[in-house]
Order: C-alpha cells, then structure tokens, then sequence
C-alpha cells in the first residue's frame, strides 16, 4: 500500500487541469453511470443493476488493487460518473486523492460489516479488507448497492431489489457448497496456507485456521523472515498443501513448498477476476477458489 505520496502531488495537479474543462463525455448511453473500484465490484454491481446502470471497473482484470496508481483517464473517468462504489477497510490507498475531484457521490460496499483486525506485520491492528471473500459478508455489499442504486435512479428500485433476492440466493447456495466441503476435509488439514490473508473472513465463517507470507499486498514481500515463519507454521501442523493469489508472484509460496514438502495447490483469485476462465465472475471466483482449496487440503502428504 505504500508509494503514494509523490502520486499524490502528480494526480492532484492533473485533476485540477481537468475540473471545469472536461470535455462531455462521449458516451451515448444515458443510463446512471456507476464507476467501481475493481472489478469484483464490478460484477456484483452489474449483476444487481442489471440494464438500468452502466457499471465500470478503474481497475482492470489482473491488476493488483492495493498498489493500483491512478491515471489521468480514471480521474476523467470519475467526472464522468454518477455514482462510485468502493470497498473501503484501508483497500484502495489511492482513493480518497482520486475522489477528492469528483461531484460523485461515493458508497463504501463495507459499511455494516463487523471487521476482522490484521494482528501481524506493519498493519496490525487496521481492518482486514478483504471482506468480499465471504459469502456471508458479501450480502451485506449486495444490500448496499440495492440502497445506493435505489437512491440513484427510485425508478429502478423494483428491478433492484429484485435481481438482488435472486443474487442472494446464489450466495446463500454457494455459502452452503463452502461449508459442507470444508466439513468434510479431516481435521488435521484445515489450514489454509496463502501468500496474502485474503481469506480471514472465509475462514472465520468456515472454521478454517489460516497462514499467510503477508498480511497486504504491499512493496517488500517474501522477506526471508515471512518465508521462515510459514515453514515453521506448515512444518508444525503438517499442512499438505499451500496456494497463492493470482495478482502477486508465487516464488516465495514455492520455495515453501520445496523446504516443506507441501504441494503448491496452485492460484486462488481475490483481487481480480480474470478474462474468461477461470473466474470470469464473482460467484465463478467463489467456487473456484473453494473448490481449488478443498482438493489440495485433501491431499495427503
């Protein structure tokens, strides 16, 4: 997250070459324009606006979230919106200078969501992000955005409120899926071993011990010191498997496995979604990463 405070000056002189003398937008379509701040937002705001919004990501697919540096064209992009959705929870370091010189009005997806503290490395004690990684919590976005698009186009509420009950339903059969196939993997192999904390709000729902190389995505990772740590945790519980996030490099989450004797169980998606398989959508990054999950913590060593 850090490396932001030249950025600052730079955005900051930008976007004030911009206000007042933006050019009209050229898009033809007159329906509310709603700009998120990655693309799992993306989806699961497009899939509860449905064709009454227009909803883009800043961010694009494979781009990593915490360190993402704004570009003159995502503050043109911020004019032109009616409506930004965020994540909030300290995620988007870069975003309150990108919003500072937008009219939009701004809905964080997390407020109303009880946060889990980071209790290791430089930011313990701030909340852990990554909230969306629940199905349980992920409701709690899904009933922001219905109240947020409500309030942006009254109109449309109906159609809201109802491609959210549908949403829902998925979310509430997927968080099912997640709990009966972690109940079904033997005791001594739930923990999950990753190389960002990503998955702390999965793992409280689930009952899932968790390890991770980093607590946030940030410039100094797999230090020597976090890669001995993990050895020591893997080597300790006998953990079969270990896995990494598509958005950072797996080496270090390698040489773990290769001083453990762990399998790499390959990439898990969090920040991103991908273009096509195999998470082309939220609820695709839902299954797919739990189903990567359960199949490597059942192996045996």
């Amino acid at each position: 997250m850090p490396k932001y405070l030249s950025l600052m000056a730079g955005l900051a002189a930008v976007a004030l070459s911009l206000t007042g003398c933006a050019a009209p937008s050229s898009n033809a379509d007159e329906r509310p324009r709603v700009l998120t701040t990655f693309t799992v937002l993306q989806d699961i705001a497009q899939n509860i606006g449905g064709d009454a919004v227009e909803v883009v990501s800043i961010t694009k697919v494979g781009a990593e979230i915490h360190g993402y540096e704004p570009t003159p064209s995502d503050i043109a992009a911020a004019h032109d919106a009616d409506l930004i959705l965020a994540n909030g929870l300290g995620l988007e370091a870069w975003f309150e200078q990108f919003t500072a010189h937008s009219d939009a009005p701004t809905v964080v997806l997390t407020d109303g969501i009880d946060p889990i503290d980071i209790s290791v490395g430089e930011y313990s004690g701030t909340p852990n992000p990554h909230a969306w990684m629940s199905p349980l919590s992920a409701r709690i976005y899904v009933e922001n955005i219905v109240e947020a698009f409500s309030a942006l186009s009254p109109d449309d509420t109906a159609t809201f409120e109802s491609n959210a009950a549908r949403y829902l339903d998925e979310l509430e059969a997927i968080e099912e899926e997640i709990t009966t196939s972690v109940a079904s993997l033997p005791e001594q192999h739930r923990l999950l071993v990753t190389c960002e904390g990503a998955f702390s709000y999965l793992a409280r729902d689930v009952r899932l011990d968790e390890a991770f190389l980093w607590a946030v995505n940030q410039d100094e990772q797999g230090t020597p010191q976090q890669i001995a740590s993990v050895v020591e945790t893997v080597r300790e519980r006998h953990a079969p498997t270990v896995f990494c996030e598509s958005t950072v490099s797996d080496r270090a989450q390698r040489q773990v496995a290769a001083d453990t004797g762990a399998r790499f169980g390959g990439t898990l998606y969090v920040d991103s979604l991908s273009t096509g398989d195999p998470v082309p959508t939220y609820l695709d990054l839902l299954r797919y990463d739990i189903e990567t999950i359960t199949s490597g913590l059942e192996a045996a060593r």
